[in-house]
């Protein structure tokens, strides 16, 4: 099962006083299963961002404690800035990251903001994806007037928050308001010019923000309507602010943007269409950088885009193509030097990527040697145990997959299957990814079973996370194998026996996942889910057998048939 990430980005309207900003980001860390991955407080702006990362639950708890510190130790009577503000914690968006939808951060907003107003008597305002109404989507609507603004606000129906109390007293003139809500993870993102002129980024941020720029007729003349009004040219991004700048510490020119949907211009797309504009003017891109942080989707989906750009270009002068089917830090190697993320200051992946940034290690199976690995299983102690063994079954099979498709895909005698190998190799390398990961997340779920019965916790929502583990493995099995039966069929064939131990891999890997649904199942108390999960169980048990059966008996047949 993907690992559910969310990130949150509370704007706390204290930038200068470090006791404050610490008391606060001490507040935020506190909380298990969230992490604090940075804090970038601004004296000018007098404002601090904060960005934390984890597990949705967690991760509420830590804004929670951010706006109830904030709220405490910032006065917004006597706070000044230059950026806008109209609350002590000024907003705080929930951001999906990893196996979490856009709506289930507009819940935990809407859950936040119901915990403030209650327990803190700070007046919410929901915006962005949680807005409760159309004209609240954009936060500027909101802070119209800003601070200063809410004495004549707070009181009128109109401008009644979506909870705490609509009104003006003591606590609400020290705390103002708190505007929560859920928007798409924005990446501000610097491409690198091989100029000094600003003027230059200037210009190419005009061609590619997505506002457009005034179209011209001639280098001195607006295009015009009928009525005489100036005529708005499309930029080229969706989902793009951008600007030109020099940036004196580098010696170099930006095109600075932010990407405030992915999903739409992913940071590729932004490089790319900028290096065609910097072309358009004789000007070349010598890189560029990412501030702050990035998600691993981003930076994988870049380096497969190069991974494809390289093959339509050796299919072009008929050369073999290479497969995107690489593992997951070699795609975002790939996206770092392909992008020059390294150009004007070090991407370190580990510092800058935020499922990298906030993996628990307190169990790193998967990081072991195969000795230590083994050597960790045949001790005495129950974890990790048979669930992970699965796991890493699995991987091994799915990594097999993916090896013969790429060894198929440098072998001309097998053209007819490239397109097909083409889509299998990234799909198995998905897959493996997955797999290994799961190695540590079923020791871990054991882990946190027993200690939540130690802790006489929520026992059963325990028990489903060991249970859901190893059927998230079991329902890769019946995939790895019918991925096997098609390397066998139509793959290369001096690789049968790789294709085959691949689906030996499967049945071995949904047999040890099988038997832990199975063992851990009875402790749960829902009849209804313990039988849903028997019969979804069996099925992907069952169809995983059928499948490498049938690998079994191809290879069989073609190799005494050569023999």
């Amino acid at each position: 099962m993907a690992k559910r990430i969310v990130e949150c980005v509370p704007n706390i309207s204290d930038g200068r006083n470090t006791e404050v900003i610490n008391a606060v980001v001490k507040a935020a860390s506190s909380v298990k299963g969230a992490a604090v991955l940075d804090v970038d407080p601004g004296a000018a702006t007098n404002r601090t961002v904060i960005t934390i990362a984890g597990e949705p639950d967690s991760v509420l708890q830590a804004a929670f404690n951010v706006i109830q510190s904030a709220g405490r130790l910032i006065d917004m009577r006597t706070q000044t800035g230059s950026h806008p503000r109209h609350g002590a914690t000024d907003v705080c968006p929930f951001v999906p990251v990893s196996g979490v939808t856009m709506e289930e951060c507009a819940d935990l907003a809407r859950r936040l903001g119901k915990k403030v107003g209650e327990e803190l008597g700070i007046p919410v305002y929901l915006y962005e994806y949680a807005a409760s109404k159309p004209e609240w989507v954009k936060l500027p609507n909101i802070r119209e007037g800003e601070y200063e603004a809410l004495p004549d606000k707070l009181g009128k129906e109109e401008w009644k928050p979506d909870f705490g109390p609509n009104e003006w007293n003591e606590s609400t003139a020290k705390t103002g308001v708190c505007t929560i809500g859920a928007r798409n993870f924005l990446i501000a993102y610097n491409v690198n010019l091989n100029t000094t002129d600003a003027s230059m980024a200037k210009e190419i941020a005009l061609n590619i923000r997505d506002t457009g720029r005034t179209k011209r007729t001639s280098q001195w003349k607006f295009a015009r309507d009928d009525k005489g009004n100036k005529v708005k040219q499309e930029g080229r991004l969706k989902n793009c602010k951008a600007f030109g700048w020099f940036i004196e510490e580098y010696n170099t020119a930006q095109v600075t943007m932010n990407l405030t949907d992915i999903s739409v211009t992913p940071l590729h797309t932004g490089f790319e269409v900028t290096k065609q504009e910097a072309e358009k003017l004789g000007l070349r891109v010598t890189g560029s950088e990412v501030v702050g942080l990035v998600p691993l989707s981003a930076m994988v989906n870049a380096g497969k885009y190069y991974l494809e750009m390289q093959n339509r270009a050796l299919l072009n002068i008929g050369k073999q193509a290479k497969s995107v089917g690489a593992p997951e830090r070699e795609l975002v190697n790939i996206a770092i030097r392909s992008m020059g993320l390294s150009d004007v200051a070090e991407f370190d992946p580990d510092k800058k990527i935020v499922e990298y940034m906030i993996a628990d290690r307190s169990v790193n199976l998967s990081g072991m040697t195969c000795r230590a690995f083994c050597d960790e299983l045949s001790i005495d102690s129950p974890a990790p145990g048979g669930g992970s063994a699965a796991a890493l079954m699995g991987a091994v099979g799915s990594a097999l997959n993916s090896m013969v498709a790429n060894l198929t895909v440098k072998n001309r005698k097998f053209k007819s299957s490239w397109e097909e190998m083409l889509e299998l190799a990234p799909e198995a390398q998905d897959i493996k990814e997955f797999l290994v990961n799961a190695i540590d997340e079923d020791t871990r779920a054991f882990n946190v079973w027993m200690d939540t019965i130690k802790a006489k916790g929520d026992v059963q929502s325990a028990v489903r996370g060991a249970v859901e583990v190893p059927l998230g493995v079991l329902s890769k099995a019946p995939v790895i194998a019918e991925m096997a039966l098609a390397l066998v069929e139509r793959g290369m064939q001096t690789s049968l026996s790789d294709a085959g131990v691949a689906a030996a891999a499967a049945v071995a890997s949904a047999t040890g996942a099988y038997y832990n649904v199975m063992i851990n199942l009875p402790e749960i108390q829902d009849e209804n889910y313990r039988e849903k999960i028997t019969e979804e169980a069996d099925k992907l048990f069952e169809k995983t057998r059928e499948v490498a059966g049938t690998v079994h008996s191809k290879i069989v047949a073609k190799l005494k048939n050569e023999s």
